[in-house]
């Protein structure tokens, strides 16, 4: 962001998420959507605003691309920031082209039917990251919760140890003090 600002390049934001909301207003970012609240159970109408607000933004031309911005869930002890760009949309060609060409009829017109098809794929890839999002939370929890019992169980060992200890010296010196007293009599 700080490489497209020294440019002079204004950029828009929309969050998903209170923690992403409070961290783009404290750098003055420009948001102009936001949702949160979505609780551990994000449901797939949560993001549609969001995203057809940053949709028609590309689509009136006021904005010349979207990225997303999100937590890639790898596995329960690592997760990585991602940025992928959603639009425009990036094509990578892995072998030759056929020779050739179909003609397909399509129903609706072809370009209604490009245009839904890309906003649903924009939804979905936004949700994924949303659903990614709340697994890598998920996980970095369950993480800490281990980490503290762990600790806790430690904790519990050694308090456990020196009370035993403290028991040991009380008895030993009650008993010195009875010997000591059957002594003198």
């Amino acid at each position: 962001m700080q490489q497209w600002r020294n440019q002079g390049v204004e950029i828009d934001i929309c969050t998903i998420g209170t923690k992403a909301f409070q961290f783009f207003r404290r750098l003055k970012g420009n948001i102009v959507a936001h949702v949160s609240h979505l609780g551990d159970a994000p449901r797939f109408e949560d993001v549609l605003g969001p995203v057809k607000i940053m949709a028609d933004a590309f689509t009136e031309g006021r904005v010349d691309a979207i990225y997303l911005v999100y937590n890639e869930f790898v596995n329960t002890m690592s997760q990585k920031p991602k940025v992928e760009q959603l639009v425009p949309v990036t094509a990578e060609v892995k072998e030759a082209a056929p020779t050739h060409r179909w003609d397909y009829i399509y129903e609706p017109d072809p370009k209604e039917l490009i245009e839904l098809l890309l906003r649903r794929y924009g939804e979905s890839v936004v949700y994924q990251a949303l659903v990614e999002n709340v697994a890598c939370e998920m996980a970095s929890r369950m993480v800490a919760m281990k980490s503290a019992t762990d600790n806790a169980g430690a904790l519990i060992d050694e308090l456990q140890l020196i009370y035993n200890k403290a028991r040991q010296a009380s008895i030993t010196q009650e008993l010195a003090e009875i010997v000591g007293g059957a002594a003198a009599v």
